[in-house]
């Protein structure tokens, strides 16, 4: 009975081998087709804008706070009416994202009081040098939309009187 165990194991394993062969296999094309990210997947940082192209982001550096990486570096300026970049007080005027530091936990992402920053779909992240790896406010933050004006802005004095938005229930 010794001598034939391994030979019924043996036979098994070849079977397995023999049936799988005959499968077909789950192949993407990859990078011309791209496979469909889960709803919840964390990928590459956004900064978001409102609809009138105002930045989200209000420079209160709590999303640094929260990140237990220490990957991102914000540095805050005034807003003046005259010059204005989001609705608040102030705005990032540095904002950066070290992606070799960054683990993607989304910290980040629930500290932030106006949903300025986002964890995206793009998984695609590749870097040749270490300082390619650092992305600054211009790399992160999406482009303006259709119909609404860039920042810097002109404002009517006492427009923006709250730098939060009033919160709703998250949709996901």
């Amino acid at each position: 009975m010794r001598v034939l165990e391994p030979l019924i194991e043996l036979g098994r394993g070849l079977w397995t081998t023999l049936r799988s062969m005959f499968e077909k296999p789950v192949t993407t094309q990859y990078p011309e087709q791209k496979r469909p990210v889960k709803p919840r997947f964390r990928g590459r940082h956004v900064l978001k804008r409102y609809e009138n192209g105002l930045e989200k982001c209000i420079g209160c550096a709590l999303c640094a706070a929260a990140c237990p990486a220490d990957a991102i570096f914000v540095e805050a300026a005034e807003n003046t009416d005259a010059i204005r970049y989001s609705p608040g007080e102030r705005y990032a005027s540095t904002y950066e994202i070290n992606l070799l530091r960054c683990i993607y936990c989304g910290f980040c992402e629930d500290a932030c009081p106006t949903e300025a920053i986002v964890l995206g779909d793009q998984y695609e992240l590749s870097f040749t040098d270490r300082r390619q790896a650092i992305y600054p406010k211009e790399m992160l933050i999406e482009p303006v939309a259709a119909g609404a004006s860039p920042t810097p802005q002109k404002t009517k004095p006492g427009e923006f009187t709250r730098s939060v938005p009033e919160m709703q229930d998250p949709k996901d």
